[in-house]
């Protein structure tokens, strides 16, 4: 019976890629020298972590960063989940977004809820933070592609392990 899963992985190689090439724009400004402006990733804690003079220079750093990261893997931005901005040492500021991997319990209940509504003839369920979609035809299980990428476009998603 074929089948696929319905996944939310990051690229971790591409987005640290993004972060260093950020990180280097961020030090041949001109405008951010003598500053703490700056980008850095914690692979371990799943976290990027903002550093800048004031919230404004946060939103310049970040107005750097998310480009570089769209253009290495599309759609990694909708991934963050933005922290609250944090005053440290004196009037410096910095921000941590947090990578969400995997696909959230109530996504996945709203996914199998769509393809279930959807009357295509297919079986999904849930199997930790991945979605399993088995039908009895290729054609079908691609038309199931199709509905979910139409419809859930706040999240990044991705089709993978597609077995006949």
């Amino acid at each position: 019976m074929p089948s696929f899963d319905i996944v939310s992985e990051s690229d971790m190689v591409a987005l640290k890629n993004a972060i260093d090439v950020a990180a280097r724009q961020i030090g041949n400004r001109y405008d951010f020298k003598g500053t703490s402006a700056a980008v850095e990733l914690d692979e371990k804690a799943k976290s990027i972590t903002m550093h800048g003079d004031s919230d404004f220079q946060l939103e310049q750093v970040q107005m750097i960063l998310f480009p570089e990261m769209e253009k290495k893997e599309r759609d990694s931005t909708k991934r963050l989940e933005h922290g609250d901005i944090q005053k440290i040492s004196g009037n410096k500021v910095k921000q941590v977004l947090q990578i969400k991997l995997g696909i959230e319990q109530d996504l996945a209940k709203k996914i199998v809820k769509l393809i279930k509504d959807s009357k295509l003839k297919v079986q999904a369920n849930i199997q930790g933070d991945t979605v399993r979609v088995s039908g009895a035809k290729r054609d079908i299980l691609q038309e199931c592609i199709a509905l979910v990428r139409k419809s859930i476009s706040d999240f990044p998603l991705q089709y993978q392990n597609f077995r006949d």
